[in-house]
């Protein structure tokens, strides 16, 4: 079955009776979650069955210990075991959730801790023993396949989308502002899987073409969605801040979008705050979107400065090799020292000195006023694409970023962290305002956001957003995905010079 770009859905009238003809989105998300599921079948199965194999010794298994007279071989209980399970896996395979998101997972997880839940339940009851070995090889085999089954296929479907298939067509209703903010977010994450087909914005604001979408983008103001979606053949409906459409326009929109099958996104008008902070509750009938308050005090635990000294112990003692191959090229192919020490800005405002290869000429800091002079004169973030300063292995380091791994000294000796907010020098510092001085709450650090995010490729702008996002969203797991990430950044060598 092929998947195809997505268009909108129309309602036929036979015999008087409207009928809702399926579309290109339903097409290719059926499509995957047929391909989701025969993928859990084979992991649950191929749980059960190693569990069985791997504690008796073999498919031959003695009967289930349990007072009722008759037998019941292990071979039942894992084909009941596995029926369980896959009901209740039922429910993570919904189009709401697949794709993108860590939703997907987190239900993924919830099904298999009740399935086990109700086991331990159901064994104390009735004086079942259920083999525990049997019962630990089961549990974490088959999550651990489940899992990597749902990442492979939605790695899959991220290089289908970048293809340009397997979209949902999303018109943007709402403010010119928020509608192009929401555009152009969609825009840069083409792996969400959402495609910008319109915007309609509130009559009176001006007939604008929105830079992130091909075309003519405003198809109608806030009052005619329904004519808009006809047109642009949208799947989605997203509504982003307008003080146009209250409660009461937007529960009659969901009605009017019903029979067309289209979606309603409403977006609660906050941007870069992490899921972690997010609580939705239902309060005297009306959803409410309750945000926890910035995370920045817990990124100067105790338990990240622990991490941060293993993993750079750790990484210091596998590349030791490597450091030493890259110091003696730095040396032998341009006069100078080895290492460049560079006065950066720590936590709290705090210098240190930060340890890198040279990969410039010696002398290089005395041309860098000049230099952002001719370009622009912006000191934050300042960065030349062909710099020539840059000696030719500077360049191949820079590409992977080599010249940095020296970091992980600064590291050990607590100027820096692993993962944080990018080092900045004095210059930059004295250009920021109260907003862009929060990011010196917490320690710099050898990777971050703006590390697998485009690195010198981005807008001052974007870095700022992205080391902010980091100060106030941090959380341990956030740290491990961006070393993971950033292994594929650099790999690929991206965005740096």
């Amino acid at each position: 079955m092929s998947f195809e770009l997505t268009g909108g859905s129309d309602v036929n009238v036979v015999n008087g009776v409207r009928v809702l003809r399926r579309t290109q989105r339903e097409n290719w998300q059926e499509a995957y979650l047929q391909r989701l599921a025969v993928t859990d079948v084979a992991a649950v199965f191929a749980a059960v069955a190693a569990a069985q194999v791997l504690r008796f010794d073999g498919p031959a298994a003695p009967p289930l210990a349990w007072p009722l007279p008759y037998e019941i071989g292990y071979s039942v209980v894992s084909l009941a075991l596995a029926a369980g399970w896959l009901a209740l896996l039922h429910g993570t395979r919904t189009p709401q959730v697949i794709g993108s998101g860590s939703e997907e997972f987190r239900r993924l997880v919830s099904a298999t801790m009740r399935l086990f839940g109700v086991l331990a339940i159901l064994a104390l009851l009735f004086r079942v023993e259920v083999a525990r070995g049997y019962l630990a090889i089961a549990l974490p085999a088959g999550l651990c396949a489940l899992i990597v089954g749902r990442l492979a296929w939605r790695s899959r479907l991220r290089r289908w989308r970048a293809q340009g298939r397997c979209h949902t067509a999303v018109l943007v209703v709402g403010s010119p502002e928020a509608a192009h903010a929401m555009a152009t977010a969609f825009t840069d994450d083409p792996g969400s899987g959402y495609r910008i087909v319109g915007v309609c914005v509130p009559a009176g604001s001006g007939d604008r073409r929105f830079t992130t979408v091909d075309g003519p983008t405003v198809l109608g103001d806030d009052r005619s969605v329904l004519e808009a979606v006809r047109r642009s053949g949208a799947d989605s409906v997203a509504v982003a801040a307008t003080d146009h459409l209250g409660p009461v326009e937007l529960r009659r929109m969901a009605w009017e979008l019903d029979p067309l099958g289209v979606d309603l996104i409403v977006a609660p008008g906050v941007v870069d705050i992490a899921g972690i902070r997010l609580t939705n509750r239902i309060v005297a009938g009306m959803p409410m979107l309750h945000i926890d308050g910035p995370r920045y005090d817990h990124a100067k635990s105790s338990r990240k400065a622990l991490f941060d000294f293993c993993f750079a112990t750790a990484v210091l003692v596998l590349i030791a090799p490597m450091l030493l191959a890259i110091a003696l090229a730095v040396r032998t192919t341009s006069p100078g020292p080895i290492f460049y020490l560079s006065e950066r800005i720590g936590r709290d405002g705090i210098p240190f000195r930060m340890i890198k290869f040279r990969s410039m000429l010696v002398g290089a800091d005395r041309a860098v006023d000049a230099l952002i002079e001719s370009h622009g004169g912006n000191p934050v973030f300042f960065k030349v694409k062909d710099d020539p300063r840059v000696t030719p292995v500077g360049r191949f380091l820079r590409k992977y970023s080599l010249d940095e791994l020296p970091q992980f000294f600064n590291v050990l000796r607590g100027d820096m962290s692993v993962v944080g907010p990018r080092p900045q020098v004095q210059r930059e510092v004295d250009s920021y305002d109260g907003e862009m001085r929060r990011r010196l709450l917490v320690k710099p650090g050898v990777t971050g956001l703006w590390q697998v995010s485009g690195r010198s490729d981005l807008s001052p702008e974007d870095s700022v957003r992205l080391d902010l996002s980091y100060v106030e969203n941090w959380s341990m797991v956030l740290d491990l995905i961006l070393i993971g990430r950033t292994i594929g950044a650099v790999t690929r060598g991206d965005g740096a010079y």
